[in-house]
C-alpha cells in the first residue's frame, strides 16, 4: 500500500519531468500515473488546468480552442514558453489563487518583475489556510497563466519565470 505522502511525491515527480506514465507495484497493488507530455499539453488561459487534450475535451466545451480563454496576463506564444531558461512555479495544492494578501493590498509580483529565489510570489487558499507560494529560482516573471481568485489544480502553473 502507498501513503498518501508517497502518491504526492510520485505525482509530483511525474509532473515536473514530464514523464509520459508511470506505474509502479508495491504489495499486490498496482499504480499506474499518466503524466501530460509537453506536445499534448492545452493552456485554457482562464485557470483550467493543463491536461492531455483527449482529457480538456471532455471536462470544456472550449477545450478544442485554447484561444476561447481570456488570458490572464501578456501573451506568450508556446514557442517562447518552450524555450530554455524558463522555470515554471506550480500550485503545491488544490484551492483558489490570490495575487495579493488582500483584497486592496498590492500584488505580490507583475509580469516583468524581478523575482528572487523563496520570495512568495502568490497565496493558494485551501480550507480556509492561506499557503504562501515562494519561487524556486531567481528572475524575471514573463507570463501569469492564472488570474486572481481562480481555482487551481495540484502542479498547476502558475508563473512562467526566465531565470537569470
Amino acid at each position: 500500500m502507498f501513503t498518501f505522502d508517497e502518491l504526492c511525491e510520485l505525482i509530483r515527480l511525474v509532473s515536473e519531468t514530464r514523464v509520459g506514465s508511470f506505474e509502479i507495484e508495491r504489495d499486490g497493488v498496482r499504480l499506474r500515473i499518466d503524466g501530460v507530455p509537453a506536445a499534448a499539453q492545452s493552456d485554457m488561459g482562464d485557470g483550467t488546468p493543463l491536461l492531455p487534450l483527449n482529457v480538456a475535451a471532455m471536462r470544456s466545451p472550449t477545450a478544442a480552442n485554447p484561444a476561447a480563454g481570456a488570458t490572464a496576463a501578456a501573451a506568450l506564444s508556446e514557442s517562447d514558453l518552450a524555450e530554455d531558461g524558463l522555470s515554471f512555479i506550480t500550485s503545491p495544492i488544490v484551492g483558489t489563487f490570490y495575487v495579493a494578501p488582500a483584497p486592496d493590498a498590492a500584488s505580490y509580483v507583475k509580469i516583468g518583475d524581478t523575482v528572487h529565489k523563496g520570495q512568495v510570489v502568490c497565496i493558494v487558499e485551501a480550507m480556509k489556510l492561506m499557503n504562501e507560494i515562494e519561487a524556486d529560482v531567481s528572475g524575471v516573471v514573463v507570463k501569469a497563466f492564472v488570474d486572481n481568485a481562480q481555482p487551481v489544480e495540484f502542479a498547476q502553473r502558475l508563473f512562467a519565470i526566465r531565470v537569470n
